[in-house]
């Protein structure tokens, strides 16, 4: 695996001499995602802050957004507000997830449900057996259509009897999910939404959703299924939906993925239940100590180690600190 990792970076270094001084190092970076660790190496990992400490999710792609692994501690540095902050420790962990699925089934969705089970039971082929989930279903409305707790094959089998009718509630079917993750039962929470066009029938608005995910600690990915730009007659709403949908995940560390091809849905959806598995966590006791409840900027940047290609991180925007 690693020969082939080294004959693709070996087109973007100097020459074979950079490349084999890398190879030797201590340090060692691979673009293959890694295997699977063992459950009882579980672990905690937190997106958000306690008293002293605060945990950020980093996914690290190449330029074929392939997942990077095998980079340490001295290949990142964090800051927050603008200010460099001391990284303790730099892990990868598969520890078990909350996950909602928000799936819609409003009208405009009825050529588009078979593939999109289809997703759904892709993504949950990578779960984690201690992972957790829930099933939020909208279409005029938002409804929780499998509780916390429900398994996979509940929750396929609960959309295979879907109807696609209606609007699109998509900001309350959001709110809604955001409701049922503070009774999640890992510390590690995420959201995959599945969507076909943006909001017409919701009571909350996009800054109210994005006030509450920006107070939570999960991620958000979506994938939005979106007719071609060169479409006419696409409402405003629908031009709208792909900025949404990407705004949302932007602010979490998430992603969010357009696609106009209806087959794609499935690799597209087992490509974040990988990702979600290959995230680097990043710990930091911030230096501003103040407990003023404010909200606080974070953001994240590469050491590269020498030989690899450009690479793009996705880490969280920010947090809360606690208040007094």
């Amino acid at each position: 695996m690693r020969t082939v990792l080294w004959a693709f970076l070996a087109a973007f270094t100097a020459g074979a001499a950079a490349q084999d001084a890398f190879l030797h190092t201590g340090s060692r970076a691979g673009i293959e995602p890694r295997a699977r660790a063992p459950l009882d190496a579980e672990r905690a990992p937190r997106i958000r802050i306690d008293s002293t400490l605060v945990l950020i999710n980093v996914t690290v792609l190449d330029p074929l957004n392939r997942l990077v692994t095998g980079l340490e501690r001295e290949h990142f540095r964090i800051y927050e507000d603008q200010v460099e902050q001391e990284i303790e420790n730099c892990a990868m962990t598969d520890a078990p997830i909350t996950v909602g699925l928000v799936f819609d089934t409003s009208g405009s969705m009825k050529d588009k449900l078979g593939r999109a089970r289809q997703a759904a039971a892709e993504f949950f082929r990578m779960a984690n057996p201690r992972d957790e989930f829930f099933l939020v279903q909208f279409s005029d409305r938002a409804r929780l259509a499998a509780p916390l707790g429900e398994s996979p094959e509940e929750i396929l089998n609960r959309l295979q009897f879907a109807a696609a009718k209606g609007k699109t509630a998509l900001l309350d079917a959001v709110y809604l999910a955001m409701d049922q993750l503070r009774r999640a039962a890992h510390s590690r929470k995420a959201l995959l939404i599945i969507s076909d066009g943006a909001d017409n029938a919701s009571r909350y608005s996009h800054g109210e959703v994005r006030a509450r995910v920006r107070e939570s600690d999960a991620q958000i990915y979506s994938i939005g299924i979106f007719e071609t730009p060169a479409i006419r007659g696409r409402t405003p709403e629908e031009i709208a939906g792909p900025g949404l949908l990407g705004d949302l995940a932007h602010e979490t560390g998430g992603r969010s993925f357009e696609v106009h091809n209806v087959s794609e849905l499935p690799d597209i959806a087992a490509k974040i239940g990988t990702e979600l598995r290959n995230q680097y966590e990043l710990a930091y006791r911030p230096s501003n100590r103040e407990r003023d409840g404010r909200y606080r900027r974070v953001q994240v940047k590469l050491n590269k180690p020498k030989g690899l290609p450009a690479l793009r991180l996705h880490w969280r925007m920010g947090y809360y600190a606690p208040a007094q």
